[in-house]
């Protein structure tokens, strides 16, 4: 029998996981189309991939201003996240046991809707991915300054792929990285080095990847290769999520609250009616795939950040109530306000040569829609100043990085951002080329396929209340954005990380591998 090619063993592969999946699916779709209200779901097409139909809902506030009289006060609304994503059943070279792809503590139940993993399933989660690391190969120390060779992990990638395994953990996690401080580009060796502190890789117990002594979730290639992928489309509009009532559904609620006029007898009866004006709402994910991990941690993390405003999640920490709990009684609120996440980075440090490159400065920053100013292509409003909202938006800020500990899913935005910025700068300043270093694999999804998931696309709406006094107080929505663009192009000279390149270089004859402290 003559040898087959790599090519040729992943295409039957391919097709026999196509057959068993969408057998799965048939059955999976008979089960999942009726939610937890009874009614059917929308139903999900596999067409010729794999697939396996599950269903998300999670709580979401409303992402629109609305301003009414009832009862001397304001209704406050949340939207709850509906879903329905398709997980491809043949995970490839990101499955291994990492395939389930839990991102903000999020799980399935039998009905098919997704809520707060259950202590029983995070334990279940966690053991799985224990195992699947116990088995591969990866950093088994902490590192303050650990340098990761790009040019090994596009050499690991197409090894992995070329023999249908899965990557192994030092090279899905990134050699252990928490972020990525400096970058370093080796001509001589085509090569570009990803510098920062780094950590042995571990498994929290609700099944985060992260660092064995700092309990940080670890830098992942899933999200570098959809950084470096699809950077170009971030030009315009960065990197973003938000969600979006039809024009409809706001007509729809504008006619209901002049009818309505009070909250009447029934508050929980009005909130419900509410819930039906609006209708369904539309999710969008810009600047990434709406397919991706990347945009599930964008979702995610935003999703979480409403919960802990709305008071429906704990934040953990006691100097960081709920924005409904900085609202005092009798207090007037003039509209729903908007919360959005964004980042900010000092400017980038570079040598004469650029050919060293040291990021510093990154902070997250929480902001209400009044905050938000135009630019960069950036789609931001213009509503009325919450002084509350404000008040809380300045708390979150100043208490992000504690709720990074307590929330991972806060830290896996931050480790996307930075590689958001890292694959602007090797696009940007064309740092590939420089090194002459060849993505061709890290850069070409049909030589190594990323886990899809069904872009979610629609949110019924989910209306809750807090009465303070007499009024009902308002909360909001919004989103998570930032532009890599600004903060790639934003640099500066420094004197001395020539220096550090040259360190950093020289340490790396002493060792093998594609990792070295």
């Amino acid at each position: 029998m003559p040898e087959r090619s790599s090519e040729t063993i992943m295409t039957e592969a391919r097709r026999v996981g196509e057959c068993a999946g969408k057998r799965a699916f048939a059955e999976e779709n008979r089960v999942c189309r009726r939610g937890a209200s009874g009614l059917a779901l929308p139903s999900v097409s596999c067409g010729k991939r794999p697939c396996q139909e599950i269903a998300m809902r999670a709580r979401r506030p409303l992402p629109f201003a609305v301003s009414v009289r009832l009862v001397r006060g304001l209704l406050s609304a949340v939207c709850g996240l509906a879903l329905v994503v398709v997980a491809g059943q043949a995970w490839g070279q990101f499955g291994g046991g990492f395939g389930n792809q839990a991102v903000g503590g999020i799980s399935i139940d039998a009905d098919g809707i997704v809520r707060n993993l259950e202590p029983r399933a995070l334990q279940s989660l966690a053991e799985e991915r224990a195992k699947a690391l116990a088995e591969g190969e990866g950093p088994a120390v902490a590192g303050k300054f650990r340098k990761v060779s790009l040019r090994a992990l596009e050499a690991a990638a197409a090894e992995s792929a070329a023999q249908g395994k899965p990557l192994a953990p030092g090279t899905r996690f990134l050699g252990g990285l928490e972020r990525i401080t400096h970058v370093f580009v080796d001509p001589d060796g085509h090569d570009i080095v990803l510098c920062g502190p780094a950590d042995a890789i571990a498994v929290d117990a609700a099944g985060n990847v992260v660092g064995a002594t700092s309990r940080r979730p670890l830098l992942q290639l899933e999200d570098l290769v959809v950084a470096l992928r699809g950077i170009d489309r971030a030009r315009q509009g960065g990197m973003r999520c938000s969600i979006d009532p039809s024009p409809e559904g706001i007509a729809r609620l504008d006619a209901f609250l002049r009818r309505q006029g009070t909250i009447g007898q029934d508050p929980q009866a009005t909130l419900r009616a509410m819930e039906t004006a609006v209708g369904p709402q539309v999710v969008t994910v810009g600047g990434v795939p709406a397919s991706s991990r990347f945009a599930r941690v964008l979702v995610a993390a935003d999703y979480r950040m409403k919960r802990i405003g709305m008071g429906l999640d704990e934040s953990g920490l006691k100097e960081l109530p709920s924005y409904l709990a900085l609202v005092p009684a009798g207090a007037r609120v003039s509209s729903l306000p908007r919360f959005w996440l964004e980042a900010e980075y000092d400017p980038i440090e570079r040598d004469a040569d650029e050919l060293a490159w040291r990021i510093g400065g990154r902070r997250m920053k929480c902001l209400t829609e009044s905050d938000l100013a135009g630019k960069d292509g950036i789609q931001r409003g213009a509503g009325a100043v919450d002084t509350f909202a404000q008040k809380w938006c300045t708390v979150m800020t100043g208490q992000y990085a504690a709720l990074e500990a307590k929330h991972p899913v806060f830290a896996e935005l931050t480790n996307c951002v930075d590689l958001a910025v890292v694959a602007a700068l090797i696009h940007g300043r064309q740092l590939d080329k420089r090194a002459g270093l060849d993505l061709g694999v890290l850069l070409d999804e049909a030589k190594l396929p990323v886990p899809a998931y069904e872009a979610p696309e629609t949110i019924p709406t989910v209306a809750t209340g807090i009465k303070k006094g007499s009024n009902w107080v308002v909360s909001a929505s919004g989103g998570v954005q930032f532009q890599p663009w600004e903060f790639a192009a934003t640099t500066k000279p420094s004197a001395d990380i020539a220096a550090d390149r040259t360190q950093a270089l020289a340490a790396r004859a002493s060792v093998a591998g594609g990792w070295w402290d």
